[in-house]
């Protein structure tokens, strides 16, 4: 906004992709350590701290005067949805009936989207606003917004399940009643906790983090650091945090013409994200990532090659291509690849590992976010289409790995997901397809060479294997 740059001055390419990247690089140390805190004072402990950092960081923005005042107030905010991010989607997880998992773990993402469409409107109303407070007020509601979900998380009922797992029995059916979950589901697998699993939630903080390396779990975790990781590198950030300037660079000058299209791609994408929301544990989870990796990977693809062969003008075919490819991308990663990752591996851990795997996953996650958000702006300043080959080239590889290495697991609780990775991966269709083109690659023993099959005890020796022949 040109009133931003009144109050900050002028801002490099480079420093505003750092300052943008900020509050994702802030929140990858948070993340990584959130986990055991989560295991030992409860799911909602921790988000609490988490929201009220973020209000912190969100005032902070609000009254900048410096730009040093402003990135370190998304430094605090980046902290916040560090700690209270991947914890949020665990105690989804948990306090969730299986047949409704991945609907009700679809929720934070869908209201996401809906946030980043208020977002857009919000910019293109106060950027008429002839004051600084044109880009102070969308600083000031995110505030109010995380202060009532501090507030909540004194209101809500805590996960059945965290308090199985510290021994607090009478805690967690009290807590069963208030999620109305059924009896017989609770009987058959919250409340049924081995002692062992609850011995394993009062270790050392660092052994916590430790122990999501250990050879049963080691194939889940880095199944859950791949699949966080990834899904940011497909360049979706890119897309929701330049959509202005990319519509710019397509032929839509204005900042009002900006913020307005970039508005309507947030209509889109909540269009789109309420029914993938609702059809969440109707299809697969292996379905969802298959047909998400082959819309974005082609359509980042497309966009390059438009680029590439200088065919987007401010006038003609060329840039409505990109433009309709823009909102295209945004609706197909917001069906696909948005729920499945979070849900995902949130899912795949036993109780006592969960919190500690997915909030290290997150953590990789928010460093791919900071990578992509820091380098989007350089990169279009020093070529037309060399971010959307990367972009799309990154899209295509997780596709391939994911279609080769990712059990389904919709439908099945909890407790008994963790017998879903004794099994072998049975491939169909596109995926027997796939392993067929890679299956000259170097298996290490005790894999099968032969069949349509793949063990995951060692999942992690055969996915360094499968990139190094893609490499």
């Amino acid at each position: 906004m040109p009133q931003f740059t009144e109050t900050m001055g002028e801002i490099s390419p480079g420093l505003l992709g750092f300052t943008v990247s900020a509050i994702m690089f802030a929140g990858a140390l948070p993340s990584f350590f959130s986990g055991p805190p989560a295991d030992r004072y409860g799911r909602l402990a921790v988000v609490a701290v988490g929201a009220g950092s973020f209000v912190v960081g969100a005032v902070l923005q609000a009254s900048a005067m410096s730009l040093a005042q402003f990135i370190t107030g998304r430094i605090f905010a980046g902290a916040g949805e560090g700690i209270f991010l991947g914890i949020m989607n665990v105690y989804i997880c948990e306090i969730s009936p299986s047949a409704r998992r991945g609907t009700l773990a679809s929720m934070p993402q869908l209201f996401s989207v809906l946030a980043m469409c208020g977002g857009y409107f919000t910019a293109y109303g106060s950027v008429k606003i002839q004051s600084s407070m044109a880009w102070r007020l969308p600083f000031l509601l995110m505030a109010a917004v995380a202060a009532a979900l501090f507030a909540l998380c004194f209101l809500l009922p805590p996960s059945p399940r965290g308090l199985m797992l510290q021994g607090r029995q009478e805690e967690a059916i009290a807590a069963i009643e208030r999620l109305g979950i059924q009896q017989a589901e609770a009987e058959k697998d919250i409340l049924h906790v081995r002692d062992e699993d609850v011995s394993k939630m009062h270790t050392s903080f660092f052994h916590s983090l430790r122990i999501i390396w250990a050879r049963q779990y080691r194939s889940r975790t880095i199944l859950a650091l791949f699949i966080l990781g990834m899904v940011q590198l497909c360049g979706i950030d890119g897309i929701m945090y330049y959509a202005p300037t990319l519509f710019a660079r397509a032929g839509l000058p204005e900042n009002t013409a900006g913020f307005l299209a970039s508005g309507l791609s947030g209509i889109l994408v909540v269009l789109i994200s309420i029914p993938a929301a609702i059809l969440a544990d109707k299809w697969g989870r292996r379905t969802w990532v298959i047909v998400g990796g082959v819309m974005l990977s082609s359509l980042m693809f497309l966009m390059g090659i438009m680029y590439a062969a200088k065919a987007v003008h401010e006038t003609g075919a060329g840039r409505w291509v990109v433009i309709i490819s823009i909102f295209a991308f945004s609706m197909s990663y917001a069906a696909t690849w948005a729920f499945v990752g979070k849900i995902y591996a949130s899912e795949i851990q036993p109780g006592h590992t969960r919190a500690a795997s997915n909030a290290v996953a997150q953590s990789l996650g928010f460093i791919t976010n900071g990578v992509v958000a820091l380098i989007t702006p350089i990169l279009l300043a020093k070529t037309a289409y060399g971010a959307y080959f990367l972009f799309g080239g990154l899209s295509f590889g997780t596709l391939v790995v994911l279609a080769l290495y990712m059990p389904e697991t919709r439908g099945e609780p909890l407790e008994s997901i963790q017998e879903v990775f004794s099994k072998p991966l049975q491939l169909h269709g596109i995926e027997r397809l796939l392993h067929r083109r890679f299956r000259n690659s170097p298996i290490p023993s005790g894999h099968e060479s032969e069949g349509s099959s793949i063990e995951l005890d060692d999942l992690s020796r055969t996915h360094v294997a499968s990139v190094r022949v893609m490499a």
